[in-house]
């Protein structure tokens, strides 16, 4: 079949055929990352205000606690994936994160959704030393994974990860997480007491992430204050 050409003054010519893979392979580089004002927490997704445009970003849905309050300023690590119906933006916290997203799908039988199941259930971290330790059971405890495509997963991505890195982010990880771990541990407490007096996940963290947590707070006054923006 005949292909047209696309023609730029000064051009010998690109053929359009040719010209939309180029931009298909290109597509995921053009927005790198975002950095702006948080304005919306979902379970699995944010928005980010940047330039008074809204962007709406799918999050893995453990990230969520690890985000700051409403109105703050984040800067978080894209991925474009376009279809022929739809153009998603697929955002994470690190560098790290976003670099174990873009390995998995590279995985036969994984998209970006299932992709970011995985992070949704196993960090980044977790998640590499199960591929470095043949783990195909934790690999299976993912929404979507089975065991052919947990199988297929290390097959494909255990010469991809290197161990020294995998300790050394597990390393940082961890100091990180004792450091805003009881912070979490409030704030998780505070949106589950939430739910559990009716109010939907949504509704609850949209509450909670709305609240300016200080280290002396406890669960207690979080869910004191979010009852009141609810109410």
């Amino acid at each position: 079949m005949a292909c047209e050409t696309y023609k730029h003054e000064g051009d010998a010519g690109i053929p359009k055929c040719l010209l939309h893979i180029v931009i298909r392979n290109e597509e995921h580089k053009m927005i790198t990352y975002i950095k702006g004002q948080l304005e919306e927490i979902e379970p699995e997704q944010i928005v980010i205000d940047n330039g008074g445009i809204g962007y709406r970003i799918m999050v893995p849905a453990s990230m969520v606690q690890r985000l700051p309050s409403i109105g703050e300023t984040v800067k978080i690590h894209t991925y474009m994936h376009v279809r022929e119906d739809a153009m998603q933006l697929f955002g994470f916290l690190t560098k790290a994160d976003l670099l174990m997203f873009k390995l998995l799908i590279t995985v036969n039988g994984i998209g970006p959704r299932g992709a970011l199941g995985v992070l949704s259930v196993l960090s980044a971290n977790d998640l590499k030393f199960a591929i470095l330790a043949g783990d195909i059971k934790t690999i299976c405890s993912a929404p979507g994974i089975g065991k052919k495509t947990a199988e297929k997963t290390v097959l494909e991505l255990k010469d991809k990860i290197k161990l020294e890195d995998a300790f050394e982010e597990k390393l940082q990880e961890t100091e990180q997480m004792e450091e805003n771990g009881e912070l979490q541990n409030v704030r998780q407490d505070a949106t589950e007491a939430l739910v559990a007096l009716g109010y939907s996940q949504t509704e609850a963290l949209k509450a909670v992430r709305g609240i300016d947590v200080t280290p002396d707070m406890d669960a207690e006054q979080l869910l004191k204050l979010s009852l009141k923006k609810l109410l």
